[in-house]
């Protein structure tokens, strides 16, 4: 009999990639293509859904052709997405009535700010586990129905759907408007502030201070069940589609966090560092937000605490793209290792304002410290450094709320590969940092998820066993280095005093 695999479509924030793991989840083949980032305006980011969907369709084909198998080899698809991200389409034509409103966008701040009132951003946090903020879909569905033409009259009549990327993925291959499931998973449905985070169900009362028709709304599935099957007109014709999670639990997944305590950072266009909970919803004091980390079938949800860094690694795409500073990403490591530190110069990339644990709408990037003295190679360790000092900041939050001082932090994202900045990011958290074998978890994650729901794995515990160790980075603990941590801390604190409350009335975006 040949031999059978499960096929993992990440839908993220600038590429489309399918991955064809084995049963040792290792990576067999892959095809990835980037999409275009669209900028209406400032603080505006947009994406083309039509060109999503061709794209998921042809990186399929792309790992297919690398693998040399065809659908018969899958055993199921699995998908993960970047969250939050916000379409709403005609549930008659299959068309978009708007382009995909993408989760880094800040166009809904007077949104959110009307929707606080004179409770605050927390308003509805012990509902759905999530401060007010531009961040999550809930606004950007209010967005789009109160400005798109025609669009509030649909959705009343029941015509529009809304979904998270997973939700688009997966009704275009099953069918689409002919026929196509319209669902989502509790991880991703966790992030649209529409859902109770305890019952795992809509809420119709946020629904309704929203403004948003039930009706628009997936049904909302576990991470690890068959949710229906490839169309007739797809590459993966009759193909169970059986697991979902949002990018970041996907990637807590992929690194067997399965016990509560343990977290992980993945580091890609932003940052995201979610640490197990448990069975118990755990509603932070500092900062962080209350999320469902996954649920496999009839099982009991597990929830994790996050914390989300807006900007690391695009921070090095706009060096590379805006400054020209370096002319590939990689080469920021080397043109960082030219200095020996970061010349007194601090960089906090507030370029949608400050995310876990500030939630700072008003704050914008700033460069800091600056002297003569201060060269290229000081800036580009200065945009490395800023990464893990954000997450230095979102772990002491995580650590005062769950009460348990991480031991370890798995890590995996583009960023991992670079020595200089894991080897800072041990020195600032004063913990080991690992990154495991197969680094691309986040994907790795809804293989596990689709092929537990199929039998091809055996639960959690196949999941384990197939993590192995890659590269550890271990900090140094000399009274030194101690000292030189905590004073670069410090200053790193009072950069980002800096940025704070630069958006008012003057400064119209």
């Amino acid at each position: 009999m040949a031999e059978m695999f499960i096929m993992a479509i990440d839908q993220g924030t600038t590429s489309s990639r399918a991955i064809i793991f084995n049963h040792a989840g290792q990576i067999v083949s892959s095809g990835q293509l980037e999409h275009e980032q669209i900028f209406p305006r400032a603080g505006w980011v947009e994406h083309n859904p039509d060109e999503i969907r061709n794209s998921v369709n042809e990186v399929m084909g792309q790992a297919f052709a690398r693998a040399r198998i065809n659908r018969h080899q899958i055993a199921a698809v699995g998908i993960t997405n970047q969250r939050e991200t916000t379409l709403v389409w005609d549930r008659e034509t299959g068309e978009p009535v708007y382009n995909a409103i993408v989760w880094q966008d800040t166009r809904t701040q007077k949104i959110c700010d009307e929707l606080a009132g004179d409770e605050g951003p927390d308003r509805f946090k012990e509902i759905c586990g999530l401060p007010l903020a531009t961040y999550f879909a809930g606004p950007k569905i209010k967005w789009i129905l109160d400005n798109v033409e025609g669009a509030r009259e649909k959705a009343d009549a029941g015509k529009l759907a809304f979904g998270t990327m997973d939700s688009w993925v997966l009704w275009n291959l099953t069918g689409g408007q002919h026929g196509g499931v319209h669902v989502t998973d509790v991880t991703n449905a966790s992030r649209t502030m529409l859902m109770n985070v305890r019952t795992l169900e809509w809420d119709p009362g946020m629904c309704e201070v929203m403004g948003i028709p039930m009706s628009m709304l997936p049904e909302i599935r576990s991470c690890s069940e068959v949710y229906g099957h490839g169309d007739k007109e797809s590459l993966i014709i009759d193909t169970p589609i059986a697991g979902i999670l949002g990018d970041q639990q996907a990637a807590t997944f992929g690194q067997a966090c399965f016990q509560k305590g343990m977290a992980k950072n993945t580091y890609g266009t932003g940052c995201f560092m979610l640490m197990n909970t448990g069975e118990e919803a755990v509603f932070s004091k500092n900062g962080l937000l209350t999320t469902v980390c996954y649920k496999i079938g009839d099982a009991k949800q597990v929830y994790a605490l996050e914390g989300s860094i807006a900007v690391t690694g695009s921070l090095v795409q706009w060096l590379r793209d805006n400054l020209k500073i370096v002319s590939s990403a990689p080469e920021i490591e080397d043109l960082a290792a030219t200095v020996e530190n970061n010349g007194g110069a601090y960089f906090v990339p507030a370029f949608s304002g400050l995310f876990a644990p500030y939630w700072r709408p008003d704050a914008r990037g700033a460069l800091v410290g600056l002297t003569r003295y201060v060269n290229r190679g000081h800036i580009a360790r200065a945009v490395l450094e800023a990464t893990a000092y954000q997450t230095r900041d979102v772990l002491e939050a995580m650590n005062a709320d769950a009460g348990v001082p991480l031991a370890e932090l798995r890590v995996d994202g583009g960023m991992t590969a670079n020595n200089v900045l894991m080897q800072f990011q041990a020195d600032q958290l004063g913990v080991a940092v690992v990154r495991p074998k197969v680094a691309e978890t986040t994907a790795l994650g809804a293989a596990y998820a689709a092929g537990i729901a199929v039998g091809f794995w055996d639960g959690e515990a196949d999941v384990v066993a197939n993590w192995a160790e890659d590269k550890r980075w271990v900090p140094d603990t000399s009274s030194q280095a101690q000292v030189e941590r905590e004073r670069l801390y410090r200053n790193w604190k009072k950069a980002v005093t800096k940025t704070l409350e630069w958006v008012d009335e003057d400064v119209v975006e």
